[in-house]
C-alpha cells in the first residue's frame, strides 16, 4: 500500500521508526524482567540480545517482509537523465536513495554485530570463571576456622530452645490468622504468606512472615492501604499472633507494579544484583526487608558472594545500603550460598585434580540445615561429611548469618539423617516424624535435637540423640524431661556430666517434698500423665504436679500417701505445674 511504499522509499524514516519501536518494547521488557544493568549478570546480556532482535524483527516487519533472494545479486545502476542541453546527468533523488539503503543496510548489520559479541563475551566470561582456572580463589571465597565447640556453643536454656521447623510455623500462622473471628474482613482478604524468616526478637527465637492479598481483586480493593501487619511464631512457646501496624505495608514482593519490592529495587539501584530477600522486624517492631546484594568476585560469572545489603522499609519504602547490615539484622548471607562456598572449600582443600581423582582430604555438607541463635545472631548449622558421602559426619560447620563468620567444629559422629532415624524408632509407634536437627550443648556433649510432629505438622515429643553415638537417643513430652532422660543416659554410658550443665540443669527449678494426697491420670495424645496433689508442711496443697509415664516410668506405680520430692518448673499462674523428676523418698 502507500503506507508501505513510502518505508521503501525512507529507509531513514523506517530505521528511526524501528529505534522507536524497539525502544518502546525494550522499556516493557526491562519493566518485567528488571535485569541488572551490569556486566556481571547474565540477565544483562540477555536483555542486550533480546533488544537487538526486537530491533531486527521490526525493521523486516516495516520493509514490508520482502527481502532479495539469495541469488539476486544485479549490480547497483546510475540512473540518467537529460540535462536540458542536450547531455545526460546523475538523478541526484536516485543516488540519495541509493545511499539511504546502503546505509540503512549497514545499520541492520550492527545487531546481528552486536549478539554476536555478547554471545562471545558470555561463552568467554564462562570459561574465564570455571573453577578449574581459579581453584585457589574458589577455595578461599569462605574464610572456615576451627573452633572449639564446648566453649564456643554454650549450654542454653531449654526455654531459649527453638522447637519448631518452618512447616510447623507455616501452620502455626494460618491457625493464628484463622482465628481472629472478631476481623471477618481480615481474614477475608489476606493470607499469610510462606516466607518465614527465623530471627531474634526481643531475645527470643521467633520466626516472621508478612501478610499477602488473596489474589488480585483483593490486592486492587486494599493496595491503598497496603497491607495490614505479619504474624509472630515464638519459636519456644510456640505460640502465633498477628501483629498489626498503624500503617500497612507498602512495599513487598506480593504487590505490583513500581511498588513491588523487586522492579523497586531496580530502580533505586540499577547496578546491583540482589540475591536471598528475607523479611525481618526490628527491635521496634517495625518490619524491613533485608536485601541482599550479591556480587560475582571470580572472573566474570564466577565466586558468588554476597557484598552488604539494602534495608528497605516495608511501610514507608525509605532504603539504605550497608556494606555492614545492623546488628539487630539477622540473615544477609544466604544459606544456600554459604553451602556453595564451603564445598568449594571442603573440595579444593588439595587442587581441583584432587578433587575428582584421588579426593584426599575431600569433604562436603550434608543434605540439609538449620539455624541456630547464639550471642544474639542466628547461625546456619550444617553438619560436613566426607567425599564417599558415607552415613557419618567428620565434623559440622556453624556460620554467622549476618558477618560470616565461619567455624568447623571436628567431632565425628552420626550424619544428621541417621539421627532423625533414631529419634522416629524410639517413638516409632506413634508415626511421629523428625524435624531436622538443631545442634546443641549439651553436658559439653555436641547433641541434636528435634522436634516430633504427627501428621498435622504439631509437636507432640521432643528428641535428643547423641552426635557421636546416635544410640543413645532420649524422648520426652517437654525439652525439660527430654533433656533430663538424655543426662541420665550420658551417665549410664560413662559420660560425666559438667559443672556447669549441672548448675544449668538445675537452674530455674524447684523442688517440692510432701505425701501424696491425691493422684489423677489422663491419656492426651497416646501418653499417659499422671498429677499429683501433695500435702505436708511449706507445699501448696492446691497445685498439681503433672508428669507422662514416658518420662518417670515410677509414676504408674506411685499411690496414695507415697512420700515423694517433686523437680518442678515454678509459676505463679498456672495450677497445674510441669514436673521433671518424681522421686520416692
Amino acid at each position: 500500500g502507500e503506507c508501505t511504499a513510502m518505508k521503501q522509499r525512507n529507509p531513514v524514516l523506517r530505521v528511526l521508526l524501528s529505534l522507536l519501536i524497539t525502544a518502546v518494547l525494550g522499556a516493557l521488557y526491562f519493566y518485567i524482567t528488571i535485569p541488572a544493568i551490569n556486566g556481571h549478570s547474565e540477565s544483562f546480556y540477555i536483555f542486550i540480545i533480546v533488544l537487538c532482535v526486537i530491533y531486527l524483527v521490526v525493521s523486516r516487519l516495516l520493509g514490508g517482509g520482502k527481502g532479495k533472494k539469495s541469488g539476486d545479486s544485479a549490480p547497483k545502476q546510475t540512473i540518467l537523465e537529460p540535462d536540458g542541453k542536450g547531455g545526460l546527468r546523475v538523478n541526484r533523488a536516485s543516488l540519495r536513495r541509493q545511499k539511504n539503503k546502503a546505509s540503512a543496510k549497514q545499520l541492520k548489520s550492527v545487531p546481528v554485530l552486536i549478539i554476536a559479541l555478547c554471545a562471545a563475551v558470555w561463552i568467554v566470561g564462562t570459561v574465564i570463571s570455571a573453577v578449574i582456572f581459579h581453584p585457589k580463589a574458589y577455595y578461599n571465597l569462605l574464610d572456615v576456622q576451627t573452633g572449639d565447640f564446648a566453649q564456643d556453643v554454650a549450654e542454653i536454656s531449654y526455654d531459649k530452645i527453638p522447637m519448631l521447623d518452618a512447616d510447623s510455623a507455616r501452620q502455626l500462622g494460618k491457625r493464628a490468622m484463622g482465628s481472629i473471628s472478631q476481623n471477618s474482613n481480615l481474614v477475608s482478604q489476606f493470607e499469610v504468606s510462606d516466607n518465614y524468616t527465623q530471627i531474634n526478637y526481643k531475645g527470643n527465637p521467633v520466626r516472621v512472615s508478612p501478610l499477602e492479598y488473596g489474589n488480585i481483586i483483593k490486592w486492587i480493593n486494599n493496595q491503598s492501604s497496603g497491607l495490614p501487619g505479619y504474624i509472630v511464631v515464638n519459636m519456644v512457646t510456640q505460640e502465633a499472633q498477628l501483629v498489626q501496624l498503624e500503617e500497612g505495608i507498602k512495599y513487598s514482593t506480593c504487590e505490583h507494579f513500581n511498588r513491588n519490592l523487586y522492579r523497586y529495587l531496580r530502580f533505586q539501584y540499577p547496578t546491583f544484583m540482589f540475591g536471598d530477600v528475607n523479611f525481618e522486624v526490628n527491635e521496634e517492631g517495625t518490619p524491613y526487608w533485608i536485601c541482599s546484594r550479591v556480587v560475582k568476585t571470580i572472573g566474570l560469572f564466577g565466586g558468588e558472594d554476597v557484598r552488604g545489603a539494602v534495608l528497605v522499609n516495608a511501610v514507608t519504602g525509605e532504603c539504605q545500603y550497608y556494606e555492614e547490615a545492623p546488628n539487630w539484622v539477622d540473615r544477609v548471607y544466604d544459606a544456600d550460598i554459604i553451602v556453595n562456598q564451603y564445598n568449594y572449600h571442603g573440595s579444593l582443600v588439595n587442587g581441583w585434580i584432587n578433587s575428582w581423582l584421588g579426593q584426599k582430604g575431600v569433604t562436603t555438607t550434608t543434605e540439609g540445615y538449620n539455624y541456630i541463635a547464639l550471642n544474639d545472631d542466628v547461625y546456619m548449622y550444617t553438619g560436613v561429611t566426607s567425599a564417599g558421602t558415607d552415613q557419618s559426619n567428620v565434623g559440622f560447620l556453624l556460620v554467622n548469618q549476618r558477618t560470616k563468620d565461619a567455624k568447623y567444629y571436628n567431632v565425628t559422629g552420626a550424619e544428621e539423617r541417621s539421627a532423625m532415624s533414631s529419634a522416629e524408632g524410639a517413638v516409632q509407634h506413634l508415626n511421629y516424624t523428625a524435624t531436622f536437627p538443631l545442634l546443641l550443648n549439651i553436658s559439653d556433649q555436641p547433641t541434636y535435637f528435634m522436634a516430633l510432629k504427627d501428621s498435622a505438622e504439631l509437636v507432640k515429643m521432643y528428641a535428643m540423640v547423641n552426635v557421636r553415638d546416635y544410640q543413645i537417643t532420649a524422648t520426652g513430652t517437654s525439652v525439660a524431661a527430654c533433656q533430663n532422660a538424655y543426662q541420665e543416659l550420658l551417665v549410664e554410658n560413662g559420660i560425666s556430666l559438667s559443672k556447669e550443665s549441672e548448675k544449668a540443669e538445675q537452674a530455674g527449678k524447684e523442688t517440692a517434698k510432701g505425701t501424696i494426697a491425691e493422684i489423677r491420670s489422663a491419656v492426651i495424645d497416646g501418653n499417659t500423665w499422671y498429677y499429683l496433689r501433695l500435702k505436708g508442711e511449706g507445699v501448696v496443697d492446691t497445685v498439681y504436679y503433672a508428669i507422662s509415664a514416658a518420662d518417670c516410668k515410677d509414676a504408674v506405680i506411685l499411690n496414695k500417701g507415697d512420700q515423694v520430692t517433686i523437680t518442678y518448673t515454678p509459676s505463679k499462674t498456672e495450677r497445674i505445674l510441669s514436673a521433671q523428676t518424681v522421686e520416692r523418698s
